[in-house]
């Protein structure tokens, strides 16, 4: 008579280490992976910044300036929220393979004429950091009218760099104004047009734009929208506080990276910028010519 074979299986304690020691791995695993997603998004960032720091060039040397932080004329006379309020990042499209989307803009409009809505919201992924969670677009509200929206906006988490003296102080009624012109000592300001030449302090030491986070507050790539709420910090940011200080600005630099932000160069050179950097030496980076001597950042 033949002999039964006894059952061969897992015992309910072998089970239950298997699945331990699964859970353990798995837990050692996922911090990895997530770490291999950063840094691809990281990646992904800094190379649509040296678009930009190309583009930047180009532009460059096809006008022998960079482009205006924005510009605003009435009548021929220099006003902040005048005709057309179209910011740098626009006039950077031809270099950017978005050529289509520059020669639908009437630059002789507003850039709130009816004729710009879909541009207004239109999304382009160059100008949006791939860490950054926030919405591709949204609405921007008139000033001091909380809940009274203007209109919709693309998303941008890239803006110029207006240097270390203060936007608001443009703002009405326009004490910071000089000529009607809203003038920053950074490289991007109110109708601007600053050369090679002028960075006096060196390119490779001077900021043209950076990152910034869109919970502090949404910015965007196409304008400053009229009696819109900070409308001209959704474009430019300032030297207030170093990267990703606490609590954060609408018109500060900051990032979803850890450890800082990156920036763009005056040679298009891309460079990650401590959140641990001296404010000093971090503000003397911001001006194009103000005679400081920087040390290494």
């Amino acid at each position: 008579m033949l002999k039964r074979k006894p059952n061969r299986g897992f015992t309910l304690i072998e089970l239950l280490v298997v699945i331990a020691i699964i859970a353990v791995l798995i837990s050692l695993l996922l911090p990895a992976v997530q770490q291999a997603r950063e840094a691809a998004r990281r990646t992904q960032c800094r190379n649509n910044l040296k678009q930009i720091g190309l583009a930047l060039h180009n532009y460059h040397d096809s006008f022998t300036a960079i482009p205006p932080g924005w510009i605003g004329v009435t009548a021929n006379v220099p006003d902040i929220e005048g005709t057309n309020g179209f910011s740098w990042a626009v006039f950077l499209l031809p270099s950017m393979d978005q050529g289509n989307l520059y020669n639908r803009i009437n630059f002789n409009l507003s850039l709130m004429d009816s004729s710009h809505d879909d541009e207004r919201i239109h999304i382009l992924p160059v100008f949006r950091c791939p860490s950054d969670p926030g919405a591709s677009i949204w609405e921007i509200e008139e000033e001091g009218m909380p809940g009274t929206v203007i209109t919709k906006l693309s998303t941008s988490n890239y803006v110029g760099s207006f240097g270390t003296t203060e936007l608001e102080d443009c703002e009405p009624p326009g004490m910071g104004l000089t000529g009607g012109q809203c003038r920053g000592n950074g490289s991007l300001f109110h109708n601007s047009r600053i050369q090679f030449k002028n960075y006096t302090d060196g390119l490779s030491n001077t900021f043209v734009c950076g990152e910034r986070v869109s919970s502090a507050g949404f910015s965007t790539w196409i304008g400053v929208v009229p009696e819109g709420e900070e409308a001209m910090a959704r474009i430019l940011g300032v030297a207030d506080h170093v990267p990703n200080h606490k609590p954060i600005h609408l018109d500060d630099f900051s990032s979803q990276h850890a450890g800082g932000a990156m920036f763009v160069m005056g040679d298009g050179s891309v460079r990650f910028i401590s959140e641990n950097i001296d404010l000093t030496l971090y503000q003397g980076i911001f001006t194009i010519s103000g005679g400081e001597i920087l040390g290494e950042f």
